[in-house]
């Protein structure tokens, strides 16, 4: 039986481990903000990965989008919902 946790916040998630976007709350950004994130390939369904943050309040964070990696403001990370990546062996 596998346990169901409630999403999280990228912005809050743990370093370097594998998440599944389950929501964005594109109604709570604005349109130049939801185009650049689309643009960025943050959409659900897709999976994502925090590889560092930012030295002063931890911003920015570096994620793995896909092949990409892309620097976002933890602002923006807020609205992404995340949760862990089922990890197969």
């Amino acid at each position: 039986m596998t346990q169901i946790t409630p999403p999280i916040a990228l912005d809050q998630f743990q370093m370097s481990q594998p998440a599944r976007i389950v929501a964005v709350d594109w109604q709570l950004l604005s349109i130049e903000q939801a185009r650049r994130l689309r643009e960025m390939g943050f959409d659900e369904g897709v999976t994502v990965e925090l590889l560092h943050q930012g030295p002063y309040g931890g911003d920015p964070l570096a994620c793995q989008v896909g092949r990409m990696t892309v620097a976002i403001r933890r602002e923006l990370a807020h609205f992404i919902k995340v949760v862990a990546e089922e990890v197969t062996a």
